[in-house]
């Protein structure tokens, strides 16, 4: 599993801000062919962004392009330049305005076919499918099953919102007058029970506000809190934020790591199947959400401050 706490855009014909990018504490970076680069000069940033790929420092970073959608005369063209230049430094291609499986079987097959051509290894570069309308939510649990090369189901929330008729002008806020609950608690819920049915990593989209940290933060809680595996950033002011709100805290990390160990000893050596650690009762459901948190943990660095220590005989 990839970290992806934090998932920034750049756009792709902006040489600047790619290099700054790859000095920012990003999980993931993704270089923008699409809604971030103008018409005009989309085909010179298919060229900026293989040289970016090739000769810049993306240690410790997923590296991935955003091509243009299938309903454009650039994708196939983005997909092509892009893989066939710098496909060996490509981690994953994503895939915006999906709404239909076909669309990512179209991608999985032009990769394959260019991964062939060019000698790469079949299959190694996946795919991020972005959500970004009704029809691609209704269509779902079909794109999550739709290929073996996807990782993530991305939300697009600008075009969904716009998609549905919800009446707001800020990305990623409340409608105004939706006073009761959350309105993107369904629209959230469901990436995420497709995502986990098939073995995916869901990633919230965007908040534009970018100078209001504190917004970012609540709106970066929420999801967190329903499981998501991370956020899209859009300025490097929200990443410090978004990778501690997607990372365990070092007390729940320590305490889930402990479950593990302790699980592990009294199934093992004494041959329960059921435990107390402490005052908690622990079993093979409490193994499992800690492997959640630990396995989050793990992938933000986190070591850990405490030690589990069996009960004398």
């Amino acid at each position: 599993m990839r970290s992806r706490r934090t998932t920034l855009a750049v756009p792709g014909s902006n040489p600047r801000f790619i290099e700054k990018a790859q000095g920012l504490p990003a999980d993931e970076i993704f270089l923008d062919l699409e809604d971030a680069v103008a018409p005009a000069a989309k085909e010179e940033a298919r060229g900026l962004v293989v040289a970016a790929l090739n000769e810049g420092d993306w240690t410790g970073k997923v590296r991935v392009v955003r091509v243009n959608d299938l309903d454009t005369h650039w994708a196939y063209r983005d997909v092509i330049e892009v893989v066939e230049g710098a496909g060996a430094n490509l981690d994953c291609v994503m895939l915006p305005k999906v709404q239909g499986p076909s669309h990512v079987q179209w991608l999985d097959r032009l990769l394959t076919q260019i991964e062939r051509a060019m000698g790469y290894e079949v299959g190694r570069i996946g795919i991020e499918a972005q959500i970004e309308d009704a029809r691609g939510m209704t269509a779902i649990d079909a794109i999550a099953a739709s290929s073996p090369r996807l990782e993530t189901l991305v939300f697009g929330p600008g075009d969904f919102m716009a998609s549905i008729n919800m009446r707001t002008l800020v990305v990623g806020e409340q409608p105004p007058g939706y006073t009761e609950g959350d309105a993107y608690h369904y629209i959230l819920m469901r990436i995420l029970l497709a995502a986990r049915a098939h073995g995916l990593q869901a990633i919230d989209g965007p908040y534009f506000n970018v100078r209001d940290e504190a917004a970012f933060r609540r709106v970066a809680q929420r999801s967190a809190a329903l499981g998501f595996d991370g956020k899209w950033v859009l300025h490097p002011s929200q990443v410090e934020a978004g990778n501690e709100v997607f990372s365990p805290s070092q007390e729940d990390y320590d305490h889930a790591e402990l479950i593990l160990d302790a699980y592990e000893y009294y199934t093992t050596v004494e041959r329960r199947g059921a435990a107390m650690l402490g005052d908690e009762m622990i079993d093979e459901a409490s193994r499992k959400m800690a492997l959640v948190i630990a396995a989050k943990g793990r992938a933000a660095g986190l070591e850990r401050t405490r030690t589990f220590d069996p009960p004398a005989s």
